[in-house]
């Protein structure tokens, strides 16, 4: 009886906060066609090779389904009375099944800083548009949204710092300065930019679109948001969908290189036992451990040209640069079966190929992050984390000494400058809505003990593990369980192959 009250009385909370909130202003929404512009004033600054991608529409969506397409008007900052009004596109597209269900799917996506539009394109090649419409909310300050917090200040920064040999860390905070002080000459406030003002803008969103009863669907860093959302006020949530998700009380700074250890030890262990070459793969995990361990500190150089050059310059690197190939291996479906190989050719020191893969990789591409992702991450995680057990972590595995996997770091945010989320954000909660959990486990990012922390706080949660699956499950398998659970979320969904596997 003692959660039922703790339950209600959250609910009551959520309900009279919204309530509050929703006195200070009133959301709108501004109906458009589908065709989204990026940001203008972001697209002047892009650079020339981008400018014709950035000026492109959204992609257009099969003209078969109905749709409504608008921008969600809300404050910037709903901390500040005088707050701008910015703008988040959003795609509602109906299902046209007469008798379709009245509660409708909404998605976010993960990052955070990811887009979310391009999956309402997807739901309408997707057996969940059969039963109910579907929902895609683009985030504040992300790709299609008014103002996109992006600029190139910090991957400038990033790139010169290799070309020149240059202390990485001195020149990211460098880089760092220039960004934030290009986006609030935009007259950006960033302090707007994090996990509560985004649990608002879809409460707001579900408000202005009358809708009595919806699905939430996350993954990755929106699986955690989802979560928020329904603490926030649960009136309207029928149930949750969860895709790899990070909990939201997660300290994922604290957790992550220990994270990306333990897939590793995962895929050793298929390795040790499936692989029948044991001359090649025979103890890789300890062979691994021995020689990362043994180059922790040691810097290597390797001849690079840079496209466009015609003079190629020695560049330093280190093995955090090969254990962030692995790690970018681990995370992609497709290719997580080379891993293993990759590994015995770099403990032989041929580095060459994947050092120029990350290189590649590196100027050709502007792999910074996202202003919103640097501002949300900063208010969600910054604060909360504990550098003490950062080293202590370092400590029970030497080789992943300095290796960040996260490309916000709490010096970045030391500059950055936002204000942390609500405590309370960060408190897990008890909740009786039904959710739907899933993980792979190989995921390197967020492992599957999350989605059984998260089913802790929700008994009438169903988690399964994915085997052979890394970070988001998402697949035919996934969604075919997805449906299944959407139509009946209290009934137990019924896995279609031997290689899920039911957690709880």
């Amino acid at each position: 009886m003692k959660k039922i009250g703790t339950l209600i009385f959250i609910g009551i909370t959520g309900i009279i906060t919204a309530t509050a909130q929703q006195k200070k202003y009133t959301p709108k929404i501004e109906e458009c066609n589908c065709r989204f512009m990026m940001d203008s004033n972001f697209v002047k600054i892009a650079p020339p090779n981008l400018k014709t991608a950035f000026s492109a529409p959204f992609d257009k969506i099969d003209s078969s389904f109905k749709t409504k397409c608008g921008y969600l008007v809300v404050p910037e900052n709903r901390a500040k009375k005088a707050s701008k009004m910015i703008k988040l596109p959003f795609i509602v597209v109906y299902s046209k099944k007469p008798d379709k269900r009245k509660d409708p799917l909404l998605y976010t996506a993960g990052g955070p800083g990811g887009s979310s539009l391009g999956w309402a394109i997807g739901a309408t090649k997707n057996d969940l548009i059969k039963d109910r419409d579907c929902i895609a909310i683009e985030q504040r300050g992300t790709r299609y949204s008014l103002p996109h917090l992006r600029a190139f200040d910090l991957d400038a920064a990033i790139k010169e710092s290799y070309r020149k040999n240059l202390d990485k860390d001195s020149m990211v905070l460098e880089g760092v300065k220039r960004y934030k002080k290009t986006l609030e000459k935009r007259g950006i406030d960033l302090s707007g930019y994090n996990t509560d003002e985004t649990v608002s803008d879809i409460h707001d969103l579900i408000a202005v679109l009358k809708i009595d009863s919806i699905n939430l669907l996350g993954g990755s860093y929106s699986g955690g948001l989802m979560t928020a959302v329904l603490k926030k006020d649960p009136t309207h949530v029928r149930s949750l969908v969860l895709d790899s998700p990070l909990p939201i009380f997660t300290p994922i700074d604290e957790d992550e290189p220990a994270n990306f250890n333990e897939a590793l030890t995962v895929l050793f262990r298929h390795v040790e036992q499936d692989s029948t070459d044991k001359a090649l793969y025979g103890n890789l995990q300890q062979r691994f451990l021995d020689y990362f361990n043994g180059i922790a500190y040691k810097t290597f150089y390797q001849p690079y040209l840079e496209k466009g050059t015609t003079d190629s310059v020695k560049i330093a690197y280190t093995k955090n640069e090969l254990l962030a190939e692995i790690m970018n291996t681990m995370s992609d479906n497709s290719h997580r079966k080379d891993v293993a190989y990759m590994i015995t050719e770099m403990i032989k020191g041929h580095h060459s190929v994947y050092i120029n893969t990350f290189l590649d990789d590196l100027f050709r591409k502007n792999q910074a992050p996202d202003g919103m992702r640097i501002s949300a991450y900063c208010a969600d995680q910054s604060t909360y984390h504990s550098e003490e057990v950062i080293q202590q972590l370092y400590k029970a595995y030497p080789y992943l000494t300095g290796y960040r996997i996260n490309d916000v770091i709490k010096s970045m945010c030391d500059c950055w400058k936002v204000p942390p989320v609500n405590a309370g954000t960060k408190q897990p909660y008890y909740s009786l809505k039904p959710v739907l959990l899933g993980d792979g486990e190989m995921d390197p990012n967020c492992r599957p003990r999350y989605i059984s922390a998260i089913n802790h706080y929700m008994p009438n949660g169903q988690s399964f593990l994915f085997i052979n699956k890394g970070h988001g499950v998402g697949s035919k398998e996934w969604y075919e369980m997805v449906r299944q659970f959407l139509n009946e979320p209290y009934k137990k969904v019924i896995a279609p192959n031997a290689n899920i596997v039911r957690l709880q």
